[in-house]
């Protein structure tokens, strides 16, 4: 068993729109920006009318889209769970890994580093 929560959302821009992206979703959800520095594609928008964080990351010249991280204490366990629902693996970038679903769409399993995550986080697996 372990535990997941459903933590971050990502707006993935192309880098030709990323500035007026970034500034759009600074004003659409009211958030006081901040441009990554250890991962300088990422930027946060703190303090957004959001549920939980939201980021803009620049994605060169892939096509825009959206996707989030599932944060778990046990990485592995939650990658192998998701395949075995139907989740194909694209990528392992260090200790995070993309995965698409069945539609396509690509979210991370990553390892977890947020506040509050004994708390809001449910338990999984058998």
């Amino acid at each position: 068993m372990h535990r997941i929560l459903l933590r971050k959302l990502f707006v993935d821009v192309p880098s030709d729109v990323h500035d007026r992206s970034f500034d759009f979703w600074t004003t659409a959800l009211a958030a006081n920006p901040r441009r990554g520095t250890h991962f300088p594609e990422y930027h946060l928008l703190r303090e957004a009318a959001a549920l939980g964080p939201v980021w803009v990351q620049d994605i060169g010249t892939a096509p825009a889209r959206y996707h989030v991280d599932i944060e778990t204490d046990d990485v592995d366990a939650e990658v192998a769970r998701l395949l075995a629902a139907g989740a194909s693996e694209v990528e392992r970038r260090g200790d995070w890994v993309v995965l698409q679903d069945p539609a396509g769409l690509l979210f991370c399993v990553i390892p977890e580093e947020g506040d509050g995550f004994a708390e809001r986080s449910i338990v999984v697996g058998a």
